[in-house]
């Protein structure tokens, strides 16, 4: 072979794998789809991952984002002579390779306000757009920062700028860039609930939605359909879609949320757009196909979270999955359901993926015809979900859980969970706990 077809090979080479590529810059990934797309993973998981850096940190709950050679993770540190829960929150900028500390930045806050069993670090994962990385604190603080030198570029307060009433579990919603514009929920008493800000600036462009409670834990996503794209918002009282454009109400679906838990993220496949919660079951809407509007198709009667009490899906932590006409998901007390998406009848029920707690969850990443699962152990897994049943292909231990579930040791659903959602990115996961941040190969030339 001559030097030029050599060099030719080179080439398609270096674009093939920098095609295969993948970051992941922002919750659940690309488009807030949980799909991870590269090749070259592994069929099986091994006995024992390949971990290519651990990076101590401190309590948190925001899991990491990927993105041009960074890993982002945000942190909490109490201050040990507060009696109010004061303490630092804190960003930080990892190398991606090697997981050397490339730059921190640091703000104090107080939790008081939480809930104390849970006031133990930040909710929301970084959303990196260019060379900015956004993040909320879990009392409101969103910051816009440079990713290479961590300086704050603007700044918002939702609690002095916009009247926000900090919900009981901490705020907990990702920022959302959409173009130029970075949308929020902020939940602006009165009339401010999710926010547009010119992502360069920090200047508003657009509020919308009164607030009526809480502002809730939901994630905003933006799913086109009906011909335009509509920006869903799930909230305490609500399933609202927006114009993310403007702010205008396209479509509105009332249906209250008890506590205020809305917290899995709408799921859309097709012309299905789910949404599930706790205490009441889950909704199922039919888009329309010709304009930016919705009916609901049915909605879930259990009032009850109880799993003997249930037949639909009632989801605390963990977003379900919408494929085709079926529906695949954890409910209340970590049982994996499937249900017939056309009438939110149950199918099947499982206890083999999940540990069998309230409050029990997953997170559930699509890989080609299967699933990357992490569940509250800190197990990963390599699982199908079918019409008939849950298929598990492998299993192995990826980090240890460190955070409370419960509210004390005097609860019986007091136990320890791994509850912030990994990163798959550049054919390795990258995980946190409340003592380190973790790096681990899942690329099958490295076993």
């Amino acid at each position: 072979m001559n030097r030029t077809a050599l060099a030719l090979v080179g080439l398609l080479t270096a674009s093939a794998l920098s095609l295969s590529a993948e970051d992941w810059p922002q919750w659940r990934g690309t488009d807030r789809l949980a799909v991870w797309s590269e090749s070259g993973i592994v069929t099986q998981l091994p006995e024992e991952l390949k971990v290519t850096w651990r990076v101590p940190v401190r309590h948190g709950y925001a899991g990491p984002a990927v993105a041009d050679g960074r890993v982002f993770v945000l942190d909490w540190l109490e201050d040990p002579e507060s009696r109010t829960v004061d303490g630092t929150e804190r960003l930080l900028a990892l190398d991606e390779e090697t997981g050397d500390v490339l730059w921190t930045h640091e703000w104090t806050t107080t939790y008081r306000m939480l809930m104390f069993s849970y006031a133990v670090g930040p909710r929301a994962t970084p959303t990196v757009d260019d060379d900015r990385v956004y993040v909320v604190g879990a009392t409101g603080r969103l910051l816009c920062l440079n990713v290479e030198t961590g300086d704050v570029i603007w700044e918002k307060d939702y609690i002095a700028d916009y009247d926000t009433s900090v919900p009981t579990w901490g705020v907990a919603s990702a920022p959302l860039v959409d173009g130029d514009r970075l949308i929020t929920i902020v939940g602006g008493e009165p009339d401010a609930l999710v926010m547009a800000f010119n992502k360069h600036t920090g200047e508003e462009i657009w509020r919308a939605i009164e607030v009526i409670s809480e502002m809730g834990y939901g994630q905003p996503v933006i799913y086109e359909a009906g011909g335009t794209r509509q920006l869903i918002i799930w909230h305490p009282t609500a399933l609202t879609s927006l114009d993310p454009a403007t702010g205008e109400i396209f479509w509105n679906q009332p249906w209250e949320v008890q506590s205020s838990v809305s917290v899995a993220t709408p799921a859309r496949d097709g012309d299905y757009l789910l949404v599930s919660q706790f205490y009441r079951g889950s909704m199922m809407m039919r888009l329309s196909s010709d304009r930016p509007d919705a009916t609901m198709l049915w909605q879930g009667t259990g009032r009850d979270s109880l799993p003997e009490a249930t037949d639909g899906l009632h989801a605390m932590i963990t977003t379900p999955i919408v494929d085709g006409d079926y529906i695949y998901g954890v409910g209340s007390y970590g049982e994996l359901r499937g249900l017939d998406a056309r009438t939110g009848e149950r199918l099947w029920m499982s206890s083999d993926m999940t540990p069998q707690a309230r409050w029990g969850g997953a997170y559930m990443v699509r890989h080609g015809n299967r699933y990357f699962v992490q569940n509250d152990d800190g197990d990963l897994i390599i699982a199908e979900f079918t019409p008939t049943g849950y298929v598990e292909h492998s299993r192995t231990k990826l980090i240890e859980p460190t955070m409370s579930a419960g509210y004390g040791p005097r609860r019986t659903f007091d136990r320890l969970v791994s509850w912030s959602h990994p990163a798959f990115a550049n054919q390795h996961i990258v995980q946190r706990n409340d003592r380190e941040i973790i790096r681990a190969s899942l690329a099958a030339d490295d076993y």
